[in-house]
């Protein structure tokens, strides 16, 4: 999706962000004008956003901290380890997170970007 982003974080956005829900339409448009300003330090490849808002409008989400984007995530072995979630603020991209459910199975966006490559 863009050249700015590291490649996990842009392979993540392109993922989930697919289909012709308008909201989703709206933050693809988004992301050509991101960066990333920081990522977790923990190692699950959480990333929090730059963005040029003056470059792009707002999605549709209203105003606020609004989850535009929840994905479960699903392994080879069909457990449900856990989930992406992208979320806006006053509906610009503000960040990913990736959450784990599972204290089995290392979540991390490396794996997220796997499972959710496997569901297409």
């Amino acid at each position: 999706m863009t050249g700015s982003l590291p490649a996990d974080v842009a392979d993540v956005l392109e993922l989930v962000l697919d289909g012709d829900d308008p909201v989703h339409v709206a933050l693809r448009r988004q992301v050509p004008h991101l960066g990333v300003r920081t990522r977790c330090t923990c190692g699950c490849g959480t990333a929090f956003f730059t963005l040029d808002a003056d470059a792009v409008e707002p999605a549709p989400t209203g105003p606020g901290t609004v989850v535009a984007v929840e994905a479960q995530l699903v392994t080879e072995a069909g457990e449900w380890p856990g989930e992406v979630l992208v979320f806006t603020q006053g509906g610009y991209l503000s960040w990913l997170e990736v959450c784990s459910w599972s204290d089995d199975i290392e979540v991390t966006l490396s794996a997220a970007r796997r499972w959710l490559r496997s569901r297409c």
